[in-house]
């Protein structure tokens, strides 16, 4: 038998490897939450929603809808009294005495069709008394503006949220560091200035969709497109007044979600409805117009920012005013809102910085993740003041930056210490790879070219205690089947989490499989996927599940062979000694087991590895100041440069060239 090559064996890690799941999806072959099948006792569900931005329900009237043939459950708000919320319990599942946007949702209806649910929703009446809605946060956030949430101050909310009782301002995220009111004096250049962010709809390629049912005993099933399977377990028993135990949601692959699909949106919605008819699946699935008015959108800003710099183009002082337009409800808008305010100085070193950030209740959709959670609306208005800035101190505007920017061990915005960083090095790399300095001639007389740089930065804004856990199981032939509980949303996570899984155990990569569908029931947690933190969170628990069955695999051949475990290693699926350079691939030992010396039994047997991970580092900050020891896990930093060509006469833009660097 050839020995086990040990030398320049490729790590999986940082390898080009096929996606795990490539080859399911481009033979569509790969199921998604509507490819389901539930054969003709399938329901179908549609929603009354508001047609006002606000006002009171008066009355419901439901009863034409339940006399409909074909209609089987008509449900409000008067059946389901829980609040339910991410950080901030604020929303009913159903409207009960008033609604906050157009597409706030009144009644639910399921039926034996679409069309039959769709004619029902036409025959309930509900009565409005039309109030007066908030449509700007800034006006919302003011005095003058009518209150949205009277009952701001009975809502359970989690303890680094401040909401303002009495306001629309569902949470105020503070920064006071150093003195910026004094510091102004010292400034040779000063800009000040107010930027606004609309609102954006992801998008998806797949619509929003979810699927319920019910059984006799009350145990619930879900399923549905979802980044947040364990969150949605967890808050819809929560909101029904459940045991979690009873809950189920099974979470398929996704058509991609980039935070759309976080939280709880239109899930509860079927839920409830399915509580109604016992023993039938009833689905729900939105159309594209319900997705644009009704499904969680990118938050508007409101921004004002004012910084300083002294004849040298340093920084002194920053202040800086955040109006975030958290929708009707704030699933997310609450941690967007403390998001930017810990990372409102940008990637700079700023002595004095001044920071008050709102999430403001508004009468529009409810404000969601959407890829970067804020750092892309904040960074807009802030990098546009920061070349300003340098054009008025005469500054080239890289050279300020380079100046200004973050190193390892800049004081932040919180007050603690930045980690290390390639900031310097990405401005650099970025500037000449664009060809900064170097005049762009344009390719016709009525064009004009340009080149722009900007930088960025940004932490994974989540809870300190946001865990993530991982097992690995080892088959008869010795492929690995790893369990975990974050979802596929088109990134690749899936083909991460094997290669992680390969390289930390000692197999090919070729030999690991990920336990699909995500099932609350026998998936490990994982707290959700967002905040771009899978690779290293869930990554980090696989890795740990991947140590703990190498142990268990080292201990049995150790044994069995009468060698210790440290002369021990598994390499490509083998495990080597390297005293006694035996060898046995894992196959024969990992279910099995192997005899003891001289024959007394047997050791080992099914090999499952399990691990988990929790930083342990993350500290609270000060309400009153924003300060505090460490506010994030790790903050990303790049920079990223454009060349472009505007034409004068159409209008039409064309981008050269792009370069991004990131650490």
């Amino acid at each position: 038998m050839a020995k086990t090559n040990t030398q320049n064996v490729p790590s999986p890690i940082g390898e080009n490897a096929s996606r795990i799941d490539a080859r399911e999806k481009v033979s569509g072959a790969a199921i998604f939450a509507d490819d389901l099948q539930f054969g003709n006792s399938l329901l179908h569900a549609r929603i009354k929603r508001s047609p006002h931005p606000h006002a009171f329900i008066k009355k419901i009237d439901i009863t034409k809808a339940l006399a409909l043939p074909g209609v089987k459950a008509v449900v409000t708000g008067e059946d389901f009294p829980g609040y339910i919320g991410l950080y901030l319990q604020d929303r009913y599942i159903f409207c009960r005495d008033r609604v906050r946007y157009v597409g706030d949702p009144v009644v639910g209806v399921a039926a034996i069709s679409e069309e039959v649910a769709e004619k029902a929703l036409d025959m309930i009446e509900v009565e409005y008394e039309v109030l007066e809605p908030v449509l700007d946060p800034e006006f919302g956030a003011s005095p003058k503006a009518p209150v949205l949430h009277p009952d701001l101050g009975q809502y359970t909310v989690a303890n680094f949220i401040f909401p303002q009782l009495g306001t629309n301002i569902s949470n105020h995220f503070k920064i006071r560091k150093g003195d910026a009111d004094s510091a102004w004096d010292k400034c040779k250049a000063i800009v000040d200035r107010k930027y606004r962010i609309p609102h954006i709809q992801h998008v998806p390629i797949e619509p929003h969709i979810a699927i319920a049912k019910v059984d006799e005993a009350g145990n619930i099933t879900l399923w549905g497109s979802s980044q947040s399977p364990f969150a949605q377990r967890n808050l819809i028993a929560q909101s029904m007044g459940i045991s979690q135990s009873k809950m189920r949601v099974i979470a398929p692959f996704v058509g991609g979600g980039f935070g759309s699909k976080a939280g709880v949106s239109m899930e509860s919605l079927v839920v409830a409805i399915a509580t109604k008819v016992k023993g039938r699946p009833v689905k729900l699935l939105l159309t594209r117009e319900e997705e644009f008015f009704t499904a969680f959108v990118r938050q508007g800003l409101v921004a004002y920012f004012k910084m300083g710099c002294d004849e040298k183009g340093r920084l002194l002082a920053m202040e800086n005013t955040f109006y975030w337009d958290g929708g009707a409800y704030t699933e997310y808008g609450v941690n967007i809102t403390r998001a930017a305010g810990y990372s409102s100085s940008g990637p700079y070193e700023v002595p004095n910085i001044k920071t008050d950030s709102y999430c403001v209740y508004t009468n529009h959709p409810v404000g969601g993740p959407m890829r970067g959670f804020g750092m892309p609306e904040m960074h807009a208005g802030l990098e546009q003041c920061i070349d300003e800035l340098a054009y008025k101190i005469g500054l080239d505007v890289v050279e300020f930056r380079k100046i200004n920017c973050l190193k390892t061990g800049s004081t932040l915005v919180t007050g603690s210490k930045m980690h290390p960083t390639g900031l310097p090095k990405c401005i650099e790399k970025t500037a000449e790879a664009i060809g900064w300095g170097k005049k762009a001639l344009p390719s016709a007389p009525t064009k004009r070219r340009g080149k722009g740089l900007a930088l960025m930065w940004k932490a994974p804004a989540m809870p300190p205690n946001a865990g993530s856990s991982a097992w690995l199981e080892l088959a008869e032939d010795g492929t690995v089947n790893v369990g975990v509980g974050g979802q596929e949303l088109g990134q690749g996570v899936f083909t991460v989490a094997a290669q992680m899984a390969a390289g930390a155990l000692g197999v090919p990569y070729e030999s690991v499989r990920i336990a699909t569908p995500v099932d609350t029931r026998y998936s490990p947690y994982e707290w959700q996927t967002v905040a771009s933190r899978l690779t290293w969170s869930m990554g980090n628990a696989i890795v740990n599940a991947a140590k703990d069955a190498k142990r268990q695999i080292l201990d049995t051949v150790a044994e069995s062979w009468g060698e210790i475990a440290e002369d021990l290693d598994i390499v490509n699926g083998v495990v080597i000694s390297y005293k006694s350079e035996k060898e046995i691939p894992l196959k024969n030992l990992v279910v099995y087991g192997l005899p003891k010396p001289g024959g007394q039994g047997w050791r080992g047997g099914p090999v499952i590895g399990r691990g988990n991970f929790m930083p342990t580092y993350v500290t609270g900050l000060d309400s009153e100041t924003g300060q505090g020891e460490r506010a994030v896990v790790h903050y990303t930093t790049g920079a990223q440069a454009v060349e472009l060509e505007v034409d004068l006469e159409t209008g039409r833009i064309e981008i050269i060239k792009g370069v991004s660097t990131f650490d």
